[in-house]
């Protein structure tokens, strides 16, 4: 006997438990399917002679059953229109509690990612178009795993071209971000002989958590206003680092970037044997001058380079990179290959359009104007006026990014006391002390503003919020 039935375009399991006779086990079997919601009020069930031959059952089996669940409500059956699901049937999908919204935040700044109502839809439909009008047949099966050849040779020239990366289309692996490229990474690293990575800290919680993940044991490196504390690796407190996870274009969430000194300090520490993991986080937006260019550039065999369309469009996309070493790539093409085959296709060559074309670039523009001018009117904002007793605060880090970090100490306010503020006032903000990993050693007060989170015309209700919460006494 069948337990599954496909027909009145209706694809549905049936187990139907003959064990309790074929008519009583098809009963629970239809009843239960009505009240899990998987047979939806109004739904047209098969006529008893198709469903019997479906099932495998007689007519009057089916006919016996129907009869009962209609005697019990669960069922209507009219002249001409067949048998249907009551529409006064009450199911478990339909009175499950449903989590409600914090109707009571109503601004938000929190960081981690850009304004989502600004996503270049037109240009990625033209792009779509493009792409998928010169997209071999090939593109809609399982691929290289490390991912399209379009998309790894157009990022090749826009990386060389704007952030001064070195590689070729088969040093490229295409990824679901950069999550995803920090755990192939500790997968690999797991499986050398030196398995322990140092993390800078704070940092992404997540990312800690998804490298510890993969098997290597995680150290912090601490941060200060000069990017993370290098010269600390080479200190015996780190014997047996065998790879460091830095963000030196600008660092989240303190703000600051890498200096110069510590720059050419990582170089050598990476050119004397060890692996330098450089997370390019929102390395397109730097608002005072021209981006500084990749640590990959200065020591290519020697650093992997990460990046990702999630600050730049949305991570919606799922779309990030990594830039490889030549002896790294067979590797961690094998991880991909085990954990996910390949990334998506057709976002790929999209992308690839979308740069190649150059609209990617005219949208980061456009991006790093809007997001240039957010930053400034939030300086502007915690600048003390006559009438608001705002002052001692100031944004901390270089002018980059989509967000920024205000420090609590000049103050004299604590971060809780920020954080019940802003609830009072309906503001979503993040504290600074939350995101480190070892607060013991390294936490410091602060809120970490995201600037670019709130649409256009959200974010000036947001920053009246903020300056509320600040102003309090």
């Amino acid at each position: 006997m069948s337990d599954y039935w496909s027909t009145l375009d209706i694809d549905l399991h049936l187990p139907v438990n003959s064990g309790a006779g074929r008519r009583n086990g098809l009963e629970h079997a239809l009843r239960d399917a009505i009240r899990d919601g998987r047979l939806g009020a109004g739904t047209r069930l098969p006529s008893t002679r198709t469903l019997a031959a479906e099932l495998g059952l007689s007519r009057g089996t089916v006919s016996a059953a129907y009869d009962q669940l209609i005697a019990e409500g669960h069922l209507v059956a009219q002249q001409g229109s067949g048998t249907r699901v009551a529409d006064t049937v009450s199911t478990l999908a339909a009175t499950a509690p449903k989590p409600k919204p914090d109707v009571s935040l109503r601004h938000n700044l929190r960081p981690g990612t850009p304004d989502l109502s600004r996503f270049p839809v037109s240009a990625w439909l033209r792009a779509s178009r493009q792409a998928l009008g010169r997209a071999p047949g090939d593109a809609f099966g399982y691929g290289d795993p490390r991912g399209r050849i379009e998309l790894r040779s157009a990022l090749v020239e826009y990386l060389g071209r704007t952030r001064g990366v070195l590689a070729s289309p088969d040093q490229i692996v295409i990824t679901t971000g950069v999550q995803q490229a920090l755990s192939l990474l500790g997968t690999v690293q797991a499986a050398s002989s030196t398995p322990v990575i140092a993390m800078e800290d704070p940092y992404i919680r997540q990312f800690h958590e998804a490298v510890k993940a993969t098997g290597p044991k995680v150290v912090t490196l601490p941060v200060d206003d000069d990017g993370a504390r290098v010269d600390l690796l080479t200190t015996p407190e780190f014997d047996g680092v065998g790879a460091a996870v830095v963000t030196p274009s600008h660092q989240f969430p303190i703000g600051s970037t890498l200096s110069p000194s510590r720059r050419k300090a990582l170089a050598a520490w990476a050119r004397a044997g060890h692996l330098v993991i450089e997370d390019d986080y929102d390395g397109e937006f730097r608002y005072d001058r021209q981006p500084i260019g990749a640590i990959q550039g200065i020591a290519p065999d020697h650093v992997v380079y990460l990046g990702s369309a999630s600050k730049t469009l949305g991570p919606g996309l799922r779309l990030g990179w990594m830039v490889l070493p030549p002896r790294l790539v067979g590797p961690v093409t094998e991880a991909k290959r085990l954990a996910d085959n390949h990334s998506e296709t057709l976002g790929q060559l999209t992308l690839a359009e979308m740069i190649t074309s150059h609209a990617y670039d005219r949208h980061i523009r456009s991006c790093r104007l809007r997001y240039r001018k957010r930053r400034d009117l939030l300086a502007d904002r915690l600048k003390p006026r006559a009438g608001r007793p705002l002052t001692g605060f100031a944004l901390s880090g270089i002018s980059a990014g989509l967000h920024a970090l205000i420090r609590l100490e000049p103050a004299g306010l604590t971060e809780a006391e920020v954080l019940s503020r802003a609830a009072a006032y309906g503001l979503a903000i993040d504290g600074l002390s939350g995101m480190f990993i070892a607060p013991e050693e390294h936490a410091r007060q602060g809120i970490v503003i995201g600037f670019g989170s709130p649409s256009d015309g959200a974010y000036p209700a947001a920053l009246d919020a903020l300056v509320r919460t600040l102003s309090s006494s």
